[in-house]
């Protein structure tokens, strides 16, 4: 027996297997494995999991953090320390790179092993053959993918993802979506293959083959496994494949990343050259340069961003339900402001509900609905139909049910669709020796069949087209009185009719979609219906749901395929819905408002909306909805319901707000320290502060700010999408950096005016432990005072703030100060620094209240 991919024996061979071979090799038969078999084989080949879904071992993950930006940076600056034999900077910044590494590594670590157990609730099954002995009949039955082995025999059914490499058995119309190997979106057509011959074209063309990775678009099949897991092609290609656009993580935190490292590698060189040109100074300001630039370094922001996301999706999972597989979804929940999604299932239930009965002149009708549903109520029991259809079911229930006991049936002569009808015959209370027939049915038959004057059917016609219009489902209803009789009656009689009125129905309404599109929209979150449905009932359904439609709102798919990428983005600007949608459009249309600046969130469950999902920021699925797309989706709701996107999106914008928070304070924070420190080294005759007490101010912030992860944001911060926008977000932290930096060297004049300024060692260690205390005690105000909302219990937040203003007031009174070159402070500068932090206070309140007007 070989077990391996024989595709590419196939190819390399330039010739194609039959089924009957292929399982000769696999030692397998149509029938499938025995139990036994399938335990061995599966000890040998190991677990249909791809190598990018097995769980990476904590100290892979170490290692793998060491490759963060920041962190190289950082392993830069200490390596040029350690150069200049700057031993204590170097040290400092190795414990910096260890406890970032080891926080980073354990948190992505536990997240890793939460959303493998969380994705389990929704792993994919396969329909396989199994045999319990080899003189056992097979039986059908689901087991997870990973459970699957060479050798075995699954079925393929519509909505089906392929578990693994296949060569089919069987197949009755099947076809494949394969864009996720190919890029081409069109269904391609499988068959097996009964003679060996040539293999034309390339791998993915082959008939017979079915490969992990594609979806069964229509049709089924019985396929053998002739690869799983890393043995397959989509394991082959899995490295190269990917978002084909930056998700809005990407955007954001990536960008911003990127913008502070730039500032960071040029910050040594400007130091070294400011100081060699003003102060004579040469390569003795290096370890002081390099902490310069370390003090720049937001170097908790992987543990920040991992800790945060994770929290949030197992919170998610935890109460309500919804699986983020993709931790770096959950902030582009937060950052998602369009809202694509289907009508069916999430604005509207999948069944009908009676809107109104109508006479002839369009008035409202209580008769016409009672003989509809005498109609319905007897076709359902003289018929022997199992269950009434949709529209039946809603007519009963929109009636009154007693009506229909008040007659007697006699026959009744089920719909077709053909003549589109349906009669229930009937005997009508004190009309003796008669019995009246009651018709229901399409609009133009039940016209056809009625008795009316010139121009009526006309009128009538134009009656019903007016109300389809509108987005409701039509009915016509007519009786007619005929002598009794016993012989059966059929279609035949169905004619010379009275016509009644008509029935109008619409979708029924999900209960919550009304209450939730008016949340979401205080969110400022747009929604745009991306529909297969008729135009008309697409916006019925969102006028009733109190979505505003103007002039243009609406409009019908098929007239943007002579649009450019360009006009279409300004199109889905203004238009709410559209109507008809093929999957083709719903990806166009997707891929059309992220090219406009948005972020955009999907909706979908079907094989249809694949290529939206994979085109969107934010790919959003129900538990229930086909294999292919839970598979390809990043976030799955308990159902499809619009509440559960609701808290999806509060807790995403509750995890990226806190991430936003971190970044913003961090940095402006930072930033002003580095613009004080540069400014005072460059006006004193010394280092303003010596490099181990730049860095060790450094890790005591950096530990503070470990309790954003753990913050409540407040309410208003869910009230918008928390997109980092790099214009606005360089505008903030320059604005308050500037502030922290005025509130630093205001210390720094107290410090040289009041207590007689520096000059003697002494007074540079009472230099150095002043600004580091009053450096400590701004940040720890910066914590409190730019944190969003207004707070009223002190919080994470609050209390890592209070433990860092202790750090700063006692550590140079400790017995670790003199080990940093620091000493106690006389009680006079405690005074002159209560005055200093006040009017700092009293600066930055101002500065962030005309910030937030803005």
């Amino acid at each position: 027996m070989r077990i391996g991919p024989l595709h590419d024996e196939a190819t390399q061979e330039q010739t194609t297997p039959t089924a009957l071979q292929v399982l000769r090799r696999l030692d397998s038969r149509p029938r499938g494995l025995t139990e036994a078999q399938a335990e061995e084989r599966l000890a040998r080949c190991g677990e249909n999991t791809l190598p990018s879904r097995r769980p990476v071992p904590w100290a892979s993950r170490f290692l793998y953090s060491l490759r963060d930006p920041f962190t190289v940076v950082l392993l830069c600056l200490g390596l040029v320390s350690a150069l200049v034999a700057s031993w204590c900077t170097a040290g400092v910044i190795m414990v910096l790179v260890v406890v970032s590494c080891l926080l980073r590594s354990s948190g992505e670590h536990r997240a890793d092993r939460s959303m493998m157990a969380m994705c389990g609730l929704v792993a994919a099954t396969a329909t396989v053959l199994r045999r319990g002995g080899e003189d056992v009949a097979p039986t059908a039955r689901e087991i997870p993918v990973d459970q699957l082995v060479p050798g075995d025999v699954v079925h393929l059914s519509p909505g089906d993802l392929v578990p693994a490499d296949l060569q089919l058995l069987r197949a009755s119309g099947l076809s494949l979506y394969q864009a996720a190997l190919t890029g081409e979106s069109a269904p391609v057509t499988k068959y097996p293959v009964d003679v060996p011959g040539p293999a034309e074209g390339g791998i993915f063309e082959q008939p017979h083959l079915c490969f992990q990775g594609s979806s069964v678009a229509s049709g089924s099949g019985t396929a053998v496994v002739v690869a799983t897991g890393a043995r397959t092609r989509w394991a082959g290609g899995d490295k190269a494949r990917g978002r084909s656009l930056p998700s809005a993580f990407d955007r954001d935190v990536h960008g911003i990343a990127w913008i502070l490292i730039r500032f960071m590698l040029l910050t040594p060189p400007l130091v070294l050259m400011a100081n060699a040109a003003l102060r004579d100074r040469g390569l003795e300001t290096l370890p002081f340069a390099v902490a310069v630039a370390v003090s720049l370094t937001p170097e908790m922001l992987p543990v920040i961003v991992t800790t945060c996301l994770a929290r949030g999706a197992s919170l998610l999972a935890r109460t309500h339900g919804v699986i983020v597989k993709r931790l770096p979804a959950l902030h582009d929940l937060g950052a998602v402001d369009v809202l694509c999604l289907d009508k069916t299932g999430t604005l509207t239930q999948d069944r009908p509900v009676v809107h109104r009965a109508l006479d002839a002149e369009g008035h409202d009708a209580p008769e016409v609905l009672r003989w509809a549903a005498v109609n319905a109520w007897w076709t359902l029991q003289l018929a022997d139909l199992p269950a009434p259809d949709a529209l039946d079911e809603a007519i009963l229930d929109g009636a009154d049910a007693d009506d229909a006991e008040r007659y007697e049936g006699v026959a009744a002569v089920p719909f077709d669709p053909v003549r589109r009808l349906a009669t229930a015959v009937l005997r009508v209370p004190g009309r003796l020796g008669t019995h009246t027939l009651v018709v229901k049915g399409a609009v133009e038959t039940v016209l056809e069949r009625c008795v009316l004057e010139d121009g009526e059917r006309e009128r009538l016609l134009t009656l019903a087209a007016d109300q389809a219009e509108d987005g409701l489902r039509v009915l016509a209803l007519a009786t007619a009185t005929r002598p009794a009789r016993i012989r059966d009656y059929t279609p035949a009689d169905e004619h010379r009719l009275t016509f009644q009125g008509f029935v109008t129905l619409r979708d029924a309404l999900v209960p919550t979609a009304a209450d939730t599109l008016k949340n979401l929209n205080a969110r400022g979150i747009t929604v745009k219906v991306l529909t297969g449905d008729h135009p008309g009932t697409a916006a019925r359904a969102c006028r009733d749901l109190g979505i505003p439609l103007g002039d243009g709102d609406v409009l019908d798919a098929g007239c943007i395929d002579g649009l450019t990428d360009s006009e279409l983005a300004g199109r889905a600007r203004r238009t709410t819905v559209f109507a008809r949608c093929t999957p083709e459009h719903k990806a166009r249309i997707t891929a059309a408002l992220r090219a406009d600046g948005h972020t955009t969130g999907f909706l979908g469950d079907g094989v249809n909306d694949l290529p939206a999902l994979h085109t969107a920021d934010v790919g959003i699925c129900p538990r229930d909805a086909a294999d292919v797309a839970r598979e390809n989706a990043d976030v799955v709701l308990a159902d499809k319901d619009l509440t559960a996107i609701d808290h999806a999106i509060a807790a995403g914008r509750c995890s990226s707000g806190n991430i936003a928070t971190y970044l913003r304070i961090t940095l402006s924070s930072n930033l002003g320290n580095v613009i004080a420190m540069l400014g005072a080294g460059l006006l004193l005759p010394f280092l303003p502060m010596l490099p181990a007490q730049v860095l060790v101010q450094n890790l005591c912030f950096d530990a503070a700010q470990l309790a954003y992860a753990y913050d409540r944001p407040a309410p208003g911060a869910l009230l918008r999408p928390t997109a980092l926008r790099p214009r606005d977000f360089l505008r903030y932290i320059t604005g308050f950096g500037v502030l922290n930096a005025i509130a630093d060297l205001a210390t720094f004049a107290l410090l040289a005016l009041a207590l007689h300024g520096p000059g003697t060692g002494d007074d540079e260690a009472l230099f150095h432990s002043s600004w580091f205390t009053e450096n400590l005690l701004t940040q720890s105000l910066v914590m409190l005072l730019l944190r969003p909302g207004r707070r009223t219990a002190p919080g994470p937040v609050g209390w890592a703030a209070a433990g860092l203003a202790a750090v700063g007031l006692l550590l140079p009174l400790s017995p670790i100060g003199p080990l940093l070159g620091m000493t106690p402070l006389p009680g006079l500068y405690y005074l002159l620094l209560a005055s200093v932090l006040a009017l700092y206070a009293a600066g930055l309140a101002l500065a962030r209240r005309g910030y937030e007007r803005l």
